[in-house]
């Protein structure tokens, strides 16, 4: 069920190296955005709540625009496996 996960998987730890940083010394480990203290998951409540990207980026500052649409492209990506049930399983 794996054979046709590599490439995306290597694609994934190269775009989150970019735009993300996960270091248990900083927020015991919460996924960052990179050079910053802010939570990845902060982007994606603010969309929930019906904010804006733009809004999202005034409120924090040390966020840059490439950080968060990268973010949301390798989230895209996630969420566009064909098994995503597969990998949502392992990850539960």
């Amino acid at each position: 069920m794996w054979k046709n996960c590599g490439k995306l998987f290597l694609k994934l730890n190269y775009m989150k190296s970019q735009y993300v940083n996960i270091n248990p010394n900083i927020l015991g480990g919460t996924p960052v955005f990179m050079g910053t203290r802010v939570p990845v998951s902060t982007l994606f409540g603010h969309l929930a709540e019906g904010t804006t990207v733009e809004a999202f980026l005034e409120d924090f500052p040390t966020v840059t625009k490439e950080q968060a649409f990268g973010v949301l492209g390798l989230a895209s990506k996630i969420f566009n496996v064909t098994n995503i049930f597969s990998l949502y399983e392992n990850a539960a």
